[in-house]
């Protein structure tokens, strides 16, 4: 029984309360009750906590959408988060693109100029794969993290404090208009009981009510006063959490710099593998250019160049280029020369020679060859040899 009368003693208390802050918020709303404002300080601490959040969510959901532009794999890396399990490892765009290239280069034939090409140009998508992938787990961890972690730990504890303000500010304003109505009926009955009236029985009984008031104002008093320290309290509470924005501000600061980092990390990169792929693709066989017929043209060479490069391209697609018109002359006359391997080349089969950039080789034209390819030299080690890989010397 005690346990009971105690909790339902406490649900009144509460009901008591909670209906006391209703009446107090809504004569507030309606201009027919005084509300304590906040001191200047403390509500610009609560304004900028508020943009803080605000931005810091914005910025939160726009940097995964840069990260991840799948709207469904963010939903399902989020589910994943939730269960509190890993989510599973899935392929992404450039690295599934470097693989349909590197799968058409190996069908058309890597000693081909195109299959060559196709399997350069997957190897470098799949190398950007993995470093976009690796820009996704820096971030996440580095930048988004943090920012996740002031929305659900820190604001959401400044929250709960600013509402307990909110309370406890109410509790104070309907102390306070208690107060002031108990003075007011303590003075209209202070003025009836000086009143000159007949029959002691009424003096008595306005005297009982004077006494009644005056202990009711004394209570609303100690009232007042609680309330006004758990105000107080509550207040310099929620001030010490709020000052704590710029000590946020300043962490994010430094999120921020290691997300710029991860980028430019990222975009160097991806800058790097390009040039290297750019210099790999410098040359292509010129019966190789594409039209919408899928024919062969050969430009018209230049004389005076004896290296591929971007002044005689036949297309300003950058992937065909004109043939050094002395390495098809070799192939005309007989005997051999000299020529400077330009890139690696892996050999095919066994009637190719594999090359390494920058080194020499003896080149001979052997009579029914393909026009694309040499005879190559080295040593004791002879194979055919692509002439787009090769720049004859003097």
């Amino acid at each position: 029984m005690n346990i009971m009368d105690f909790n339902v003693k406490k649900l009144a208390a509460d009901a008591g309360t909670f209906l006391s802050r209703a009446v107090q918020f809504t004569e507030e709303k309606l201009g027919q009750a005084e509300k304590t404002e906040l001191d200047a300080h403390l509500e610009n601490l609560l304004s900028k906590a508020e943009c803080t959040k605000i931005w810091t969510e914005k910025i939160m959901k726009q940097t995964e959408v840069l990260l991840q532009p799948n709207p469904n794999a963010r939903i399902e890396e989020f589910v994943y988060e939730k269960l509190d399990r890993k989510a599973p490892s899935r392929i992404n765009n450039p690295e599934l693109l470097g693989q349909y290239m590197i799968d058409a280069g190996t069908e058309f034939g890597p000693g081909t100029a195109y299959g060559n090409a196709l399997i350069k140009c997957g190897e470098t998508q799949k190398r950007i794969g993995t470093a976009d992938r690796e820009l996704i787990q820096t971030s996440a961890l580095n930048f988004l993290t943090p920012l996740r972690n002031f929305i659900e730990g820190d604001y959401k504890t400044i929250t709960k404090e600013r509402k307990l303000l909110q309370n406890k500010r109410l509790d104070l304003d309907a102390a306070k208009t208690r107060l002031k109505k108990a003075k007011a009926a303590e003075t209209r009955a202070s003025q009836l009981n000086s009143a000159r009236l007949e029959g002691d029985n009424i003096m008595v009984n306005f005297s009982y009510m004077l006494n009644f008031l005056h202990v009711k104002w004394l209570k609303s008093e100690q009232e007042l006063r609680i309330t006004q320290s758990e105000f107080d309290r509550q207040a310099e509470i929620t001030r010490l959490l709020l000052e704590g924005i710029s000590s946020t501000h300043a962490h994010h600061l430094r999120c921020l710099n290691d997300f710029v980092e991860a980028q430019m990390t990222y975009y160097a990169q991806c800058y790097q593998y390009m040039l290297d792929l750019q210099k790999q693709l410098g040359s292509f066989p010129s019966n190789y250019l594409c039209n919408n017929n899928q024919t062969s043209v050969t430009p018209i060479p230049s004389a005076s160049s004896n290296v591929i490069g971007p002044s005689s391209m036949a297309s300003t697609s950058g992937l065909v280029m004109a043939s050094p018109p002395n390495l098809h002359d070799l192939k005309e006359c007989s005997g051999s020369r000299k020529a400077r391997v330009l890139y690696d080349y892996d050999a095919a089969n066994s009637s190719e020679l594999s090359l390494l950039a920058d080194e020499v080789i003896t080149v001979f034209s052997v009579v029914g060859m393909d026009s694309d390819w040499l005879m190559g030299e080295r040593g004791n080690q002879k194979g055919k040899v692509p002439i787009t890989y090769l720049e004859l010397l003097n």
